[in-house]
């Protein structure tokens, strides 16, 4: 398995030496999948974290209304986990779908530990992508509670422009919290502006 790409991913943070590569080529899982399919479904426990080495995916969920809620997005170069369900073994409330037919790395909880105890350089670059993820988070939250739907459409095409421009609007809309509908009303009225 050629992991060149989640090496070079590790070295932007801390260079890698040749124990780490191996270690991590025995712990990495490579996984194809085909668009529409799911690598975490409601109901089951998170037991990877995956990192797309191409591809598109999005978490979401089911409201009991049946209207889905994106969460997130991952993209090449990104990681991808329920962290909840991952941590405390619980049954996910969210699904985890690839939009495009994919590449991924896995690697389970326990080798993800072993990988912490083994080299302490993971366990700070993970901690920092869990920052990241939790900054990520609270601006999400501020947004949504402080800002138009234009300003958070904007911020988000800003934000993700490779992403913006591989996912439908639908799936915008369901990340913002609006209807495809009002997305549409806003995209035109950016345009004439």
């Amino acid at each position: 398995m050629n992991i060149t790409p989640v090496k070079s991913y590790f070295s932007k943070y801390i260079p890698l030496n040749e124990d780490e590569i191996t270690f991590l080529e025995t712990v990495l899982i490579q996984k194809n999948v085909k668009r529409r399919q799911f690598i975490l479904q409601q109901g089951d426990i998170c037991k990877y974290n995956s990192f797309v080495v191409k591809g598109c995916f999005r978490m979401y969920m089911i409201d009991d209304s049946g209207k889905e809620h994106n969460l997130q997005f991952a993209i090449e170069n990104w990681w991808i986990l329920e962290m909840d369900s991952f941590y405390s073994e619980e049954p996910s409330r969210l699904n985890i779908e690839a939009l495009e037919n994919s590449i991924i790395y896995q690697i389970k909880k326990e080798d993800q530990l072993k990988l912490f105890l083994k080299f302490p350089k993971f366990n700070h670059i993970f901690r920092v992508l869990c920052e990241n993820a939790l900054i990520t988070s609270q601006r999400r939250v501020l947004q949504n509670i402080s800002s138009t739907t234009e300003e958070r459409y904007l911020d988000f095409i800003n934000r993700y422009p490779l992403l913006s421009n591989r996912i439908s609007n639908v799936q915008i809309a369901s990340y913002l919290g609006v209807t495809p509908e009002f997305l549409s009303v806003i995209r035109k009225r950016l345009a004439k502006s």
